[in-house]
């Protein structure tokens, strides 16, 4: 269940909104479920009965105080989850009176509480509505309502057996979270057409700025690059107190600011040098030709997101995990920025998922920081990369490393009780699955008529090394696996190039967490291609597939242009970055 409460000073116009038709048409025979005496007056069964008159029956303590009253309406919904069965009036009756007796409108055994009644219109939710004056003409004490609430709120799903949302209702949970766009946020988007509301696309304008920035200059220009609006605010000092910003309005009147704690936890002006002093290692200098393409720099990453798979699968301490959930959302920014429309749209997705994983009042480990941002920085420098041939291989590659390492960050949620953060982990790695598979499904089906098209006895025998170089249960999934006569492919084509087969397995298998891959077979795989640095797949299919295998071999500088939804492209430092800037 989720309940939240706010106050106003009209409490006929409350009444009129609960009884009336919604914003949206929403509210659907609305009628009391429950009341302070159960005799309150109900507009929506008794046709005598009138607004006023409840009003006037709600406002009676309030009139009686006789001295004015600072918002004296308290108004707190509580909804159950849409899973949930629908619960009946009867139900909706009692959870009522337990709610306003935990929030202190009404205790339990207190006869002097305040006048309230409980409205029930459709959608599996009620709103209460009372006055904050009590009968003996003093003011209710609502000082820390909220979790007094949520604690009672709790019971409740557990004995009725609705959804647990309690993990959700913890101080570090609520501190980790990106800040919820409030209701007027929410209809100036649908009224403008938007997908998402103004913070929404703010907090992501913002992460992409700060994905792999090497300082705060880099990091204020890329933010101008995107038309980002940034001031730090100070202290009367002088000293640095706090970052704002703000998305161009393109309309009359001042812009929209948002301080970066309402915007995330880890946005604040603290949190973001806390990733500068981390430092990050600059893509390096003296590499051969071939070195800084995108397709190597992200077979090169997908290492790197493999030792971070391996940190969270090897008993982490909080501040190890909070450092890889941070530094993952930036490399699925930096990929986003640096990828095709193929997948772009369902990586974005998976970033902001995974942005619910968050650990906040932890501090993230260094090392682990700036590994997964090194890591982000070399991709946003590699420059923007194709969906085909080579580029797509290598796309196929680092996306099945982002998949394990989403699928661990959910395994380790749930193992702390963290239900809501591990289903937020587990949505990101639907939506990675999706891209993986626009960018796999070809060079896997091109390995896998290869595998297919083998002789008998070599199947066999890539077999037998299959069973030999891994554990029983392990062999026996890869065997069964739709990925094996890929796999069986690959080895063969590495077995040509002079490597041993069963080295190979081994090696993979030894890379971490294989069980929870929806397909073993296909993550060996990636791993022995990028391992041994097999070509791609894919360039065997078609001419066009080979010219621009052809042309990416042949290519001398990095690109760096045209990168989507960023203007900046960070320059690597020291002396050589003149010379390489073309």
């Amino acid at each position: 269940m989720i309940t939240t409460a706010r106050s106003g000073k009209d409490t006929l116009k409350a009444l009129q909104y609960l009884y009336g038709p919604g914003r949206r048409n929403e509210h659907t025979d609305p009628h009391l479920v429950a009341s302070w005496d159960g005799f309150a007056p109900d507009p929506g069964r008794d046709g005598e009965a009138t607004l006023a008159q409840l009003r006037d029956a709600l406002d009676l303590h309030v009139v009686r105080y006789g001295r004015p009253v600072s918002k004296h309406v308290y108004h707190r919904m509580v909804r159950a989850d849409p899973t949930d069965r629908n619960l009946s009036d009867a139900e909706w009756a009692d959870i009522a009176r337990r709610v306003v007796a935990a929030a202190g409108i009404a205790p339990d055994g207190d006869p002097h509480g305040c006048r309230w009644v409980a409205v029930h219109h459709g959608d599996n939710h009620i709103h209460i509505l009372a006055t904050t004056v009590r009968a003996d003409l003093t003011q209710a004490r609502l000082r820390g309502d909220q979790y007094r609430t949520e604690a009672e709120v709790t019971k409740i799903e557990r004995e009725l057996g609705l959804k647990d949302w309690s993990d959700t209702r913890t101080p570090q949970y609520r501190a980790g979270i990106p800040k919820r766009p409030k209701s007027p946020e929410l209809r100036k988007a649908e009224r403008l057409g938007h997908e998402e509301t103004g913070r929404a696309r703010l907090r992501t304008g913002v992460r992409r700025a700060l994905a792999g920035a090497v300082g705060e200059e880099e990091f204020l220009a890329r933010l101008a690059a995107q038309g980002i609006r940034c001031e730090v605010r100070r202290l009367p000092s002088g000293d640095a107190r706090g970052y704002k910003f703000a998305l161009p309005t393109g309309e009359p009147g001042p812009p929209v600011w948002f301080s970066g704690s309402q915007l995330a936890a880890d946005l604040t002006l603290p949190k973001i040098h806390e990733r500068f002093t981390a430092g990050i290692d600059q893509p390096a200098a003296g590499r051969r030709v071939g070195q800084g393409r995108p397709a190597t720099v992200r077979c090169r990453a997908s290492t790197g997101i493999d030792r971070a798979t391996a940190v969270i699968d090897d008993e982490p301490h909080a501040g190890q995990v909070a450092a890889v959930v941070g530094g993952t959302i930036e490399v699925l920014d930096t990929l986003a920025l640096t990828s095709p429309v193929l997948s772009r749209k369902e990586i974005n997705q998976a970033a902001r998922a995974l942005e619910f994983t968050a650990i906040a009042r932890t501090r993230a480990a260094r090392a682990e920081v700036r590994s997964m941002r090194s890591v982000a920085r070399e991709l946003l420098y590699a420059g923007p990369a194709g969906g085909r041939g080579e580029d797509g291989t290598a796309a196929a590659t680092i996306l099945a490393s982002l998949i394990l390492l989403a699928v661990v960050i959910a395994k380790w949620h749930a193992a702390q009780g963290h239900q809501h953060q591990a289903e937020a982990a587990r949505a990101a790695a639907a939506h990675l699955r999706t891209a993986y598979g626009r960018h796999a499904g070809r060079p896997i089906a091109v390995l896998d008529v290869q595998g297919r098209h083998l002789p008998e006895p070599v199947r066999d025998r890539y077999e037998a090394e299959v069973r030999q170089a891994l554990p029983a249960g392990l062999a026996a999934g890869v065997l069964a696996d739709d990925g094996w006569a890929a796999l069986a492919a690959t080895l063969a084509e590495a077995e040509q190039t002079g490597h041993d087969p069963q080295t190979l397995l081994r090696e993979a298998a030894g890379q971490r967490e294989l069980a929870s891959a929806d397909s073993p077979a296909t993550v060996l795989t990636w791993r022995i291609r990028r391992g041994i640095r097999l070509p791609a797949p894919a360039a065997e299919g078609t001419s066009a597939d080979r010219r621009t295998g052809a042309a990416l071999s042949r290519t001398t500088t990095h690109r760096t242009t045209g990168m989507p939804a960023i203007a900046v492209t960070p320059q690597p430092s020291g002396p050589d970055s003149a010379r390489r800037t073309r």
